[in-house]
C-alpha cells in the first residue's frame, strides 16, 4: 500500500508500517531539525520540509504522491488543544491558528481519495469546534458532512497501555476507510507491560553517568536534586520525605504538585512522557530505582534516552543518527504516538 504523511514530525508513528505493508512515499513536516531526522530515518520517503499552509508546499507534497493513495496518516499539531498545564476554553481553542490546519487534510483528501485515513491526536482532539459554513462545527462533524457519503468515519480514544506498549498514553484516533473496504477495531492485550518488563535489564547509572550502552547516558543533575531523590522510594514524591524534601535556596519549603520530583513505579505501565522529560522536576520523570544497602535509591535521576525510547514502543536498536541532539529526542518521544499502537491499529486493515 502506498501511503503518505502530514505533520510528520520525525515519524516515530510511522516505525512499524513497513511490517504491516504500508510504504510511505511523501511526508511533511514544518520544523526542519525533525525533517532532517525524519529524512534519515526513511532516506526512501520524499520529505518536503516547510509550513503546509504555504501553497508550494502544499502542492509540492501533492506532486510528490501517486494520483490515488492506499493510505494517509496525519497527526496536526495538538499545541493548541492541548489542556496540559492550562485549562483552554473553546473562544481560545478558535483563537490558535494551528487548530485551523486540520483544513489541509481536508484539502488533501479531496485531491488523492486515500482508501484508508488515520488522523491522531489528544483526546480533546474531539471537543474542539472550528468555523465551517456559518457555524461552529467539532472536526468529527465536518469530516462526516464532507466525507460520510464516501467513507465510513470512525472516532475512538486509545490508551497505549492496552496494547502492548509499557506507557500509559490516550491518543484520539478518527479512521476514514471507503465504504466497501473494511477496518476492524484492534484487540486488546491480556495484560499490561511494566515499566520493570521493559527497561528493567539496564544497567543503573546515576546522574551525569554514561554506560556502554548506546543512548544509555544519564542527564546531569544538581546536587541537591540528586540529594532528595536519592532519599525517595520507588513511586513516591521527594515530598513525602520526612527530612530530604525539596526546598528552596533560603530553605523555604517547594510547593508543587505531588506529580513532581516523583519517582515511576517499577509494577506498571508509565505514566505519559511528556515534552519536559529532562527535567527531574516536571512530571512523573524520574528513574523507579533500587533500595540500596544504606537505605537510599539508585537512579536518582529523569530517564535515559533508551529508557524513553524503549517504553514508547520504539525498537532498542531504533537506526537514529549518532549526532542526533539529546533534546530533540526528548522532544519528539514527548509528543509521539507510540508506534506499536498505530502498528496495532492498522494492522487491522482488510485489503
Amino acid at each position: 500500500m502506498i501511503g503518505a504523511s502530514l505533520f510528520s514530525s520525525a515519524g516515530i508513528a510511522e516505525t512499524y508500517l513497513e511490517e504491516v505493508g504500508i510504504n510511505i512515499v511523501a511526508a511533511n513536516e514544518l520544523v526542519q531539525e525533525r525533517a532532517d531526522l525524519y529524512q534519515a530515518l526513511y532516506p526512501s520517503s520524499k520529505m518536503i520540509a516547510g509550513d503546509i499552509l504555504n501553497e508550494n508546499v502544499f502542492k509540492a507534497l501533492v506532486k510528490s504522491t501517486p494520483k490515488k493513495l492506499d493510505f494517509l496518516i496525519a497527526s496536526p499539531p495538538c499545541q493548541g488543544m492541548s489542556v496540559a498545564g492550562k485549562n483552554r476554553n473553546i473562544e481560545q481553542m478558535l483563537e490558535d491558528e494551528r487548530n485551523y490546519l486540520v483544513f489541509k487534510i481536508i484539502d488533501f483528501i479531496k485531491l488523492k481519495s486515500p482508501d484508508f485515513i488515520l488522523i491522531e491526536n489528544v483526546p480533546t482532539f474531539f471537543k474542539m469546534v472550528l468555523p465551517y459554513e456559518n457555524k461552529r462545527l467539532k472536526v468529527i462533524e465536518i469530516l462526516n458532512l464532507l466525507f460520510g457519503k464516501e467513507y465510513n468515519i470512525e472516532a475512538n480514544v486509545y490508551d497505549a497501555s492496552e496494547y502492548g506498549v509499557a506507557q500509559r498514553r490516550t491518543r484520539a484516533i478518527i479512521k476514514l476507510y471507503l465504504k466497501g473496504k473494511k477496518w476492524r477495531q484492534p484487540l486488546k492485550y491480556e495484560k499490561q507491560i511494566t515499566v520493570e518488563e521493559k527497561i528493567g535489564f539496564l544497567p543503573s547509572i546515576e546522574a551525569g553517568e554514561k554506560s556502554k550502552i548506546k543512548w544509555h547516558f544519564a542527564r546531569k543533575h544538581s546536587d541537591n536534586h540528586v540529594k532528595w531523590l536519592k532519599h525517595t522510594p520507588t513511586g513516591k514524591t521527594a515530598f513525602e520525605n520526612e527530612k530530604y524534601f525539596p526546598v528552596k535556596p533560603n530553605g523555604e519549603k517547594i510547593k508543587s504538585y505531588n506529580t513532581t520530583y516523583r519517582r515511576i513505579k517499577w509494577d506498571e505501565p508509565a505514566p505519559t512522557i511528556t515534552m519536559r522529560n529532562d527535567a527531574i522536576s516536571s512530571q512523573l520523570n524520574v528513574h523507579p530505582g533500587r533500595k540500596l544497602k544504606d537505605g537510599t535509591y539508585s537512579d536518582a535521576r529523569v530517564l535515559t534516552p533508551l529508557e524513553l525510547i524503549l517504553l514508547s514502543s520504539l525498537p532498542q536498536d531504533w537506526n537514529i543518527p549518532d549526532n542526533t541532539p539529546e533534546l530533540l529526542i526528548r522532544k519528539c518521544i514527548g509528543e509521539c504516538i507510540p508506534p506499536l499502537l498505530i502498528k496495532n491499529i492498522v494492522a487491522q486493515i482488510n485489503r
